[in-house]
């Protein structure tokens, strides 16, 4: 049974995913079955707490979810230099066009395969064009951009997560409370 109003933000991947009952792997509990949708609720470094539809939560190893994609982030805001999409297009062109060089030179027999390798190393170019919508590849901040021609917004990141050390907050000190009898 599907809970009301439940929207994933990922899947499992296609081979299933160990889950826990806290972010501890000493916890196990019962496997997530390939493909299910869930919703990512909470990080701890590369822990992640996911919703899934019947209203069940475990925790996973976060990095292996699949993204869904949703619905890009609307544009009501004004125009401002960082979101400016123009400077992001031109180093994309300017990227582009240096791969097509090699690419050229490479068919024409003027660069070998070695020197192909060399030359087009590190080279990383994401653009994705549908209508008014588009989505860049901004490979110095290591994440993709959605635009709708006026202005970008972060869509995803491949930067790994940050240590659990930098998120969690200490728990070490939990008690359990009996209402009846006080703390114990």
């Amino acid at each position: 049974m599907t809970t009301p109003g439940f929207r994933p933000t990922h899947v499992v991947p296609a081979h299933g995913m160990p889950a826990w009952e806290a972010p501890d792997p000493a916890r196990p509990t019962v496997p997530l079955d390939p493909l299910l949708p869930v919703r990512l609720m909470e990080r701890r470094g590369d822990w992640g707490r996911v919703l899934c539809s019947n209203g069940w939560s475990a925790w996973v190893d976060g990095r292996y979810l699949v993204a869904v994609p949703q619905d890009p982030p609307p544009s009501d805001a004004p125009l401002a230099t960082a979101a400016d999409p123009r400077p992001l297009l031109g180093r994309a062109e300017q990227a582009l066009a240096r791969y097509r060089a090699a690419v050229e030179e490479l068919a024409d027999a003027r660069l070998d395969g070695e020197s192909f390798r060399r030359r087009t190393h590190g080279l990383r170019i994401g653009v994705v064009v549908d209508g008014e919508d588009a989505w860049l590849y901004d490979p110095a901040r290591e994440r993709w951009l959605y635009g709708d021609g006026a202005r970008l917004s972060t869509y995803a990141t491949d930067r790994a997560p940050e240590a659990a050390e930098a998120q969690e907050q200490d728990h070490t000190a939990t008690r359990i409370v009996n209402p009846d009898q006080g703390s114990r």
